[in-house]
């Protein structure tokens, strides 16, 4: 068995899907964009210029990505994130400044976190939310 992340752009975020996985394929390295499927023509669901289903990876991680332009009761949530352990200083620091920048939001500032207020799981953490709605907590790990 494998479980992989599903990610569905609708509302505001429906036709940002492939900016997105560039956005993201061009900051993570190891990334690449796998395959990307568009709705054809009349197709339910979608138009010629969506996705309708894409696969890219991060780092060795697999994504899957999909945009409906139907109208959808719910979008993106901080109530579930991507999880990010980085290995060096400058690699969380450079994450975290280019998935908050351009409308995206700080959520919990990156921050170090040894001795008291410590998460439990690392150094250093921050938590935000990039321009297309996807949450993130970086986490340096020990």
């Amino acid at each position: 068995m494998k479980t992989t992340t599903f990610l569905t752009f609708v509302g505001n975020q429906c036709g940002k899907a492939e900016e997105a996985i560039n956005f993201y394929t061009s900051i993570f390295p190891n990334s690449e964009i796998k395959r990307i499927i568009k709705y054809l023509e009349g197709e339910e669901g979608g138009a010629p210029d969506l996705i309708k289903h894409g696969v890219f990876n991060l780092n060795g991680v697999d994504y899957m990505v999909s945009e409906s332009n139907y109208n959808h009761a719910w979008s993106f949530t901080p109530g579930v994130s991507l999880f990010v352990s980085c290995n060096t200083e400058d690699e969380i620091q450079t994450l975290f400044e280019k998935l908050s920048s351009n409308e995206g939001q700080v959520m919990v500032p990156l921050d170090n976190y040894a001795g008291s207020g410590d998460y439990g799981f690392g150094k250093k953490f921050g938590w935000c939310q990039d321009k297309y709605g996807i949450s993130w907590q970086l986490n340096l790990s020990e």
